[in-house]
């Protein structure tokens, strides 16, 4: 069942507690805790948090857990996580699918954001989430997310210390949301939004991205780049989040 629903369950108990320690969780915390499976991360949080709710998409793993924490501050939901109501927590946590990785990402980042997420994931999506504006890693995924965060990729893990095995590797990175956030919601929406149409031609200089995305003109899109501190002929994976915004903050509406 696990397979089935893309879950490759963690076993490794050093893992385990790396994981929840990454977490820094302290008895006043709750903690939303993404694919529970059977249950090995979740007591690792379980006794770190006051409160843990998990949300499980598997109706006999759920039924499981259910019946295995009966009695404990444990909440367990069944339910797909994209669409069950959250609630607010001090820390977002979970070996996560990996085919629906950025839509967890991007819910888990959703105000009211929590103080902590630590997620267990692709590899290579880790590596995207953290790359550093430049780097061939570097693109929307990144720039989006270190938009309102901070973003750490702590420690790799290996396929062995699963069951079954995935065939890629993975590694678990901590995103620590802004607090307050840097932009309000109006603003936040309009650089998402140029950073979205940038990476849509990622090899394309953003001056005429600009200029065909927003209609102005190629004068102008140099204008506002240099006033993002940025080059005439730049491609979006040089520009940093904070050129981003300067880059919205001059466009007019889309």
């Amino acid at each position: 069942m696990g397979a089935r629903l893309g879950q490759h369950f963690l076993f490794d108990p050093s893992i385990l507690g790396r994981i929840a320690d990454a977490t820094r969780l302290g008895p006043g915390d709750t903690v939303l805790e993404i694919g529970p499976g059977k249950g090995t991360l979740t007591a690792h949080l379980a006794a770190r948090a006051g409160h843990l709710v998990a949300i499980e998409a598997d109706g006999r793993l759920a039924a499981a857990l259910q019946a295995s924490l009966a009695g404990t501050s444990v909440e367990i939901l069944h339910g797909d996580a994209l669409k069950v109501p959250w609630p607010a927590v001090t820390c977002v946590c979970g070996n996560i699918p990996y085919q629906i990785t950025s839509p967890l990402i991007e819910r888990a980042l959703t105000p009211p954001r929590p103080r902590t997420i630590v997620f267990l994931m692709q590899r290579e999506v880790a590596d995207r989430l953290a790359a550093p504006p430049g780097s061939d890693a570097y693109g929307a995924l990144s720039a989006g997310v270190q938009l309102v965060a901070r973003v750490e990729r702590l420690f790799g893990v290996p396929r062995g210390a699963f069951r079954p095995p995935p065939r890629v590797d993975s590694a678990v990175v901590r995103i620590t949301p802004l607090h307050p956030a840097p932009l309000p919601p109006e603003e936040e929406a309009a650089t998402r939004q140029v950073i979205r149409l940038a990476f849509q031609r990622r090899r394309q200089q953003l001056r005429r991205s600009l200029s065909e995305f927003y209609d102005v003109t190629r004068v102008e899109a140099e204008r506002l780049l240099a006033g993002a501190g940025a080059a005439a002929d730049a491609r979006p994976e040089v520009l940093s989040p904070d050129q981003f915004v300067t880059l919205a903050r001059g466009l007019p509406p889309f």
